[in-house]
């Protein structure tokens, strides 16, 4: 892997696809790293042995942009970045709802744009990425761009069209399930059970439950019936999720965050 990939804005994620990367066999020497603070820029150089920056010389040095700053942020970095990116460079977005078009504007004709929607679980090499083709993005940056993500978990391609339920679904997918934890440890309390215990209960079953969905093939509501005998306590909990709109709840949250996710495209931050 000769190609030199820089990661702006280097947060959360940054920081875990940097380490991913060099898991998967990056030499340290060929990433670069910006960081708005100095300090922070030194403790990856010291954790990492990456090479520190400004974003111009990230423009003009790497091959592969991967632009991880906020959203409200990202007019201000580009408008930084445009003198210096060459119409070869790939440019990769992490930004949630703003479309490849509005990099495309804003760089040279011709620049390769490709977005992606990552998750939190990068954290744990555990993440979701989903990846969208700019106008100009081949099949070649595509999977360079798969094989970067690749390193912190799992990728999946879809239209652009997608990217905003894309978002509301996986993107935001963690905290809906770290909400759900919440909600059953105080339930757990409630019934009398130490928080701690509480927690591993849950955690565990939510553990199981994952990769039985991931490795079983079945159906979820094929898995849900196994757990469910007749006049048992899981139909008994069953309805009274049904009977508080649970489902209901879940798809109107989800729809919000699809909406969430056009505003930001549209720029109302």
């Amino acid at each position: 892997m000769t190609q030199k990939v820089a990661v702006l804005g280097t947060g959360k994620i940054g920081e875990a696809l940097l380490s991913g990367m060099i898991r998967a066999g990056w030499a340290p020497a060929d990433l670069l790293v910006t960081a708005r603070r100095p300090e922070r820029a030194e403790e990856l150089r010291t954790r990492y042995g990456v090479t520190p920056v400004t974003n111009p010389e990230a423009a003009k040095n790497a091959d592969t942009l991967i632009l991880t700053v906020k959203p409200q942020d990202m007019g201000t970095l580009l408008d930084e970045l445009a003198p210096h990116v060459p119409a070869d460079r790939l440019v990769i977005s992490g930004a949630a709802g703003i479309p490849t078009s509005f990099f495309e504007a804003r760089l040279a004709v011709g620049t390769p744009v490709v977005r992606v929607m990552t998750n939190t679980p990068a954290l744990v090499d555990e993440a979701m990425s989903v990846i969208s083709a700019g106008t100009h993005a081949t099949a070649d940056h595509l999977a360079h761009t798969e094989e970067i993500f690749g390193a912190v978990g799992k990728t999946l391609r879809v239209p652009e069209s997608q990217q905003d339920a894309c978002t509301a679904l996986s993107g935001s997918g963690p905290a809906y399930f770290f909400y759900l934890v919440e909600a059953m440890t105080d339930a757990g309390i409630l019934l009398g059970l130490p928080r701690d215990k509480a927690h591993d209960l849950i955690v565990q079953s939510a553990i199981g439950a994952a990769v039985m969905l991931r490795d079983s093939g079945e159906h979820p509501v094929k898995l849900r019936e196994n757990v469910t005998s007749p006049a048992g306590t899981t139909i008994t909990a069953i309805r009274e999720l049904e009977n508080h709109g649970v489902r209901a709840a879940l798809i109107a949250a989800l729809e919000a965050a699809r909406d969430r996710s056009r505003e930001l495209a549209s720029g109302n931050n």
